[in-house]
């Protein structure tokens, strides 16, 4: 019993390692959460162990769950091309492995219009500078442009990039821009993470007084050779031996430091 619980517990450490590195990331080239019907996308899983055998699939209006190579796109390996990506591709992205766990999850949005909004596809870490670029299908991708925030205008921009410094979790929300005579984008919601904690190194434990060192160096060996005053005065009594010379020593040793 207690063998097969050992075997047990060291699956389970075992399966509980395989999870952790077999974790893998989807990443999006161009990266970018929105698109333009026909440009060219590739998604990747990007990951330590390629053993893992990592499949993209995704989910859209249309369909649930459908895997890259069998119902769309092109396979190789870890990643997935689309050559002319529609906007029934529009959907949530995700790479999924035969073990079961899954990486983030991407949100991509295809639109037949004339503008998009070029946002981070990935979440964002507080305290990093983002860049939004407002972009055109057929024109420069300098031109003015507004920009807003959960449906309010921010600021207008000449160039038709947007900086916003330093992000705070205040600064997520849904995005969208918009350029005179050509058009608005669709939304995309940008996710912003907390950035992590630094822990502190562990405050080096001081030295012990010097008084008590001493104390302690002087209290070992007395209480040593009081033990071993003691031992004696056992064994002689239970052999009946007792030279009373070498008994009064040790009687007057240990009442002297012992008690």
């Amino acid at each position: 019993m207690m063998k097969e619980t050992s075997v047990l517990c060291l699956l389970f450490l075992m399966s509980l390692l395989s999870y952790r590195t077999n974790q893998a990331r989807l990443t999006v080239s161009p990266s970018s959460s929105q698109f333009f019907k026909d440009d060219f996308v590739s998604l990747s899983c990007e990951e330590d162990d390629s053993s893992a055998g990592w499949t993209l699939r995704r989910n859209t209006s249309r369909e649930n769950k459908t895997q890259c190579g069998a119902e769309w796109g092109k396979s190789t390996g870890n990643s997935c091309s689309i050559s002319y990506i529609l906007t029934e591709d529009s959907g949530v992205y995700w790479c999924e492995s035969r073990e079961g766990p899954i990486s983030n999850m991407v949100n991509l949005t295809v639109t037949g219009g004339s503008v998009i909004l070029q946002s981070p596809v990935l979440p964002v870490m507080e305290g990093d500078d983002v860049t939004l670029l407002c972009k055109t299908k057929t024109t420069p991708s300098n031109l003015p442009a507004a920009f807003y925030k959960d449906g309010s205008l921010i600021r207008k921009q000449p160039t038709g990039h947007m900086t916003i410094q330093h992000v705070s979790r205040s600064d997520e929300g849904l995005y969208k821009c918009d350029i005179s005579g050509h058009g608005e984008s669709p939304s995309s919601w940008i996710t912003v993470t907390d950035k992590p904690t630094t822990t502190p190194p562990p405050t080096s434990t001081p030295p012990p007084d010097d008084k008590h060192v001493s104390h302690v160096r002087v209290i070992l060996p007395v209480l040593t050779a009081a033990s071993v005053c003691v031992v004696v005065l056992l064994i002689r009594r239970l052999v009946h031996r007792k030279p009373e010379g070498e008994t009064q020593t040790c009687r007057l040793y240990v009442s002297r430091f012992v008690l």
